[in-house]
């Protein structure tokens, strides 16, 4: 039995004194603070080893109200967030119209077809104004988002809520098109 003990103790020996020179002939250093491989070109690379993981969430600002924000838009965003689906059905633009609307933020349906196209006749034609607002998530609670999407895309418009964004679906995170401008209109 003792005999036997002591020829696995020295295979394993053997085997572990094997590997690590298998490591060190392949390039790979043994360490606690960095994990080394090789890539799919053939360089050795590195990763730090993390031995804890702290569970935090990312979280974005909730929406502020802004008291010069017709109370109008606020309706309208909630009306949107009441018509929300689950995923994008591609009619953003058409979902914040008809919630602008029902909410009486504006007294006609807006004639625009594209998303990017709604800044402009919201200002033209509703006396809503340009905000001046570069990061979606500082917009005020009911501001119109409108982003642009390539050279010929229609890019894309939503209503900001209290913990997102909504068009025609809902979402807690911004549209990740660059950001054209924001718009409110002022209650008189």
């Amino acid at each position: 039995m003792r005999r036997f003990i002591f020829s696995i103790l020295v295979g394993s020996a053997f085997f572990c004194a094997a590997s690590f020179i298998e490591v060190q002939a392949a390039g790979l250093q043994p360490s606690k603070t960095k994990f080394y491989y090789k890539d799919k070109v053939g360089t050795t690379t590195s990763a730090r080893i993390i031995y804890h993981y702290r569970r935090i969430q990312i979280v974005h600002p909730l929406a502020r109200v802004d008291s010069r924000i017709d109370p109008k838009l606020l309706r309208a965003a909630s009306i949107a967030d009441e018509r929300a689906h689950a995923r994008s059905k591609a009619r953003c633009w058409h979902y914040v119209k008809e919630a602008l609307v029902a909410s009486g933020a504006v007294s006609s349906y807006p004639k625009t077809a594209y998303a990017c196209q709604a800044g402009e006749e919201l200002v033209h034609s509703y006396g809503f104004r340009k905000l001046s607002v570069r990061d979606p998530y500082d917009a005020p609670l009911g501001a119109v988002l409108v982003y642009s999407h390539g050279r010929s895309g229609a890019g894309h418009v939503e209503i900001r809520t209290k913990n997102g964004f909504v068009s025609d679906y809902s979402s807690k995170n911004r549209c990740r098109y660059p950001l054209l401008a924001v718009y409110g209109k002022f209650s008189s």
